[in-house]
């Protein structure tokens, strides 16, 4: 049996992936795209998004969807408010539209990315388990349900576990010792109007010492939570989260000094509960020139999210990777040089943003920190 090939193979069908098959596209060249997930229908993408008009905005103009994407956009999400432990609002900054980061939801925008593209684009339920390169700047890659196929340019887009990095790097995500616990409050100007209330129409951050709550509306009416904890790796080892009211017992024990309408956020909270410890590579992160192989997204730079740039900053790598290859036609060497002499420099700026975010957000004075920068930007 003849081995497939694909000239371009792109691993991995999140937001950045997308972009740089829709980038290729939209400038005559085709790639395949590999994900394991069964189906564009098979997991929940996550809640919002802020697309940044540095980032996130320039990368759909380049895949010719910027219009489409302004008609997902979720009015008053990039209202922000500051709270203490005490319910205390200490920054409430409505959105009066002229913001530069417009929030949207990350399904309907991964649908717009994916609907965008050739049918058969997307190779579903194609986990990829391995790479091995071949001569001449062409690899291997083999898939879990052991077939194979070549490739003359393999690029990473899956994500912080990546199975691709190790073709190019040592380096693993470490433990950045904040772990968060995330649940939803569904239809919650009904059934949680409380919480609704304290939230506001977009983002909210409510900030302690080492702990705090970190809230969105999406845009179906329901309430997006995040329970941050500055804890060790193994502090949720003894933790039963699929037993619900356990899990609950077990985080709030961390605020049993914070508001009530706090406390509701996590307390009231219907479904699962789901624990997720954050993870970043090192500042920095970068490789020597490899032929025929590249990363991008979080397989390249995953970093904490309190810079909240990770999605932005994928699919501006699948741009300008995109852009990259079309503008080195037959020279693919040159096209990967020029793209990664722009990722890591920006990569490292923002790894080192987000590290320090984290600190302004749940160190010792918290939220002074928080309270410090938002003086700062005005």
């Amino acid at each position: 049996m003849t081995t497939p090939h694909h000239p371009i193979a792109i691993v991995g069908g999140g937001l950045g992936g997308l972009t740089l098959a829709r980038v290729l596209h939209v400038n005559g060249v085709e790639a395949a795209v590999f994900d394991l997930d069964a189906s564009p229908a098979a997991r929940t993408q996550g809640g919002m998004l802020d697309i940044h008009d540095d980032s996130g905005q320039p990368a759909l103009r380049a895949a010719g969807l910027y219009e489409e994407f302004r008609a997902l956009v979720h009015p008053g999400g990039e209202s922000t408010r500051v709270l203490d432990k005490s319910g205390a609002v200490l920054v409430d900054d409505p959105d009066d539209g002229t913001g530069g980061r417009p929030e949207v939801d990350r399904g309907q925008l991964r649908d717009l990315l994916l609907g965008s593209l050739p049918e058969g684009t997307v190779r579903w339920g194609a986990k990829v388990i391995g790479a091995r390169p071949l001569d001449g700047g062409r690899h291997e890659v083999t898939l879990a349900d052991g077939t194979s196929f070549t490739t003359d340019l393999l690029i990473g887009a899956d994500g912080a576990w990546s199975r691709l990095r190790p073709l190019l790097s040592d380096a693993k995500p470490a433990y950045v010792g904040i772990s968060f616990v995330e649940v939803d409050l569904p239809d919650a100007d009904v059934r949680h109007p409380v919480s609704a209330e304290v939230v506001g129409g977009g983002m909210m951050m409510a900030l302690g010492a080492g702990k705090g709550f970190l809230a969105h509306r999406e845009t179906d009416g329901s309430l997006h939570i995040y329970v941050a904890l500055a804890v060790p790796e193994d502090a949720f080892d003894g933790v039963d989260f699929t037993d619900t009211e356990a899990g609950k017992a077990y985080t709030l024990e961390h605020f049993a000094d914070w508001d009530k309408s706090l406390r509701a956020l996590l307390a009231d909270a219907d479904g699962p509960l789901t624990p997720r410890h954050i993870h970043a590579l090192p500042i920095g992160h970068r490789w020597e020139r490899v032929p025929g192989v590249t990363l991008l997204g979080d397989a390249a730079h995953v970093m904490s999210p309190f810079a909240g740039v990770g999605a932005n900053l994928a699919m501006l790598d699948g741009a300008e990777l995109g852009e990259a290859l079309a503008a080195h036609p037959g020279d693919t060497e040159a096209a990967l040089a020029a793209y990664e002499a722009k990722l890591f420099p920006r990569s490292e700026e923002s790894a080192a943003e987000s590290a320090a975010n984290g600190v302004l957000m749940f160190g010792e004075d918290a939220p002074q920190g928080m309270l410090d920068f938002f003086a700062s930007m005005g």
